[in-house]
């Protein structure tokens, strides 16, 4: 069986985040680029999610994920998502996946999936006082497909990123709420939340492990907030919180990042997240 794919130069989002099935719970990534940049995390964590979703029950959606990233991954090449299905409980199914470039594990997820129900729902954080994204500057995300964003005020105007955007897909996507929870974990390993740490010298790097807690259903070709803060610094680590909400005010997803945070080797330029 052959893992070559002709390389794609103007995928849309969906295209991206496709999987095809090879064998019972083996899957692969269908876009590759010919170019040499490392493969983005929030690509190979969705594709993942959305390989997972494909196993459960009918009526589970997910409602967590954790994640290592352990080895870089390559763009040019495709990945392999191998499933293992841990449970089918009568409402939770919990999968693992393990994803491998050239015959080596480069990340690992668990996802739990659950049947939506009604019940208490109550927001207890305030909306973040920022405008919104209507009447804001646009910023570009490099490499991310079919993405739009809008910059608020920033807690730091110098970062070369912001830790606090407005983001949708600029793609009309379809009524699967695992495909806009899938989109979300796209835009979930996007920029950092170490910017607004006050050290100069340190800049955040490679992610460590990485989480998501889906909270309530959401369209992510709507605009949501993405507020990212940091939390502490130790050991080489940086580890930071996020919340995404809808302009209502109502968080649908939480996030956690831990990060590479180390002094910059001497002529290392910031990497463009």
């Amino acid at each position: 069986m052959s893992l070559e794919l002709a390389p794609i130069t103007s995928p849309t989002l969906l295209d991206l985040l496709e999987v095809e099935q090879l064998d019972r719970d083996i899957y692969r990534s269908i876009v590759v680029f010919d170019e040499p940049f490392a493969l983005y995390g929030g690509q190979v964590a969705a594709q993942a999610l959305l390989a997972a979703g494909r196993t459960v029950p009918e009526g589970r959606l997910p409602h967590s994920l954790h994640c290592y990233y352990l080895r870089g991954g390559a763009a040019a090449k495709p990945v392999l998502f191998r499933i293992d299905r841990d449970r089918d409980g009568r409402s939770y199914s919990a999968r693992r996946v393990t994803a491998l470039q050239d015959g080596e594990v480069i990340f690992t997820m668990s996802a739990s999936f659950a049947v939506f129900r009604d019940s208490a729902d109550h927001e207890l954080e305030p909306m973040p006082d920022v405008p919104g994204p209507d009447d804001l500057p646009e910023w570009e995300f490099e490499r991310l497909w079919s993405t739009q964003a809008r910059l608020p005020p920033q807690r730091t105007p110098t970062t070369p990123w912001p830790s606090r955007f407005w983001a949708r897909s600029a793609i009309e996507l379809p009524d699967s709420p695992l495909v806009h929870a899938c989109v979300l974990t796209y835009l979930s390993d996007t920029s950092t939340g170490l910017v607004d740490v006050p050290d100069g010298a340190y800049s955040a790097g490679a992610s460590l492990d990485h989480a998501v807690w889906f909270h309530r259903p959401a369209r992510l070709d709507d605009w949501v907030l993405m507020d990212l803060v940091p939390r502490t610094v130790a050991a080489g680590r940086g580890f930071y919180t996020g919340t995404v909400r809808r302009p209502d005010g109502v968080t649908v997803a939480t996030l956690t990042q831990e990060s590479l945070f180390r002094e910059p080797r001497a002529g290392a330029t910031l990497p463009k997240i």
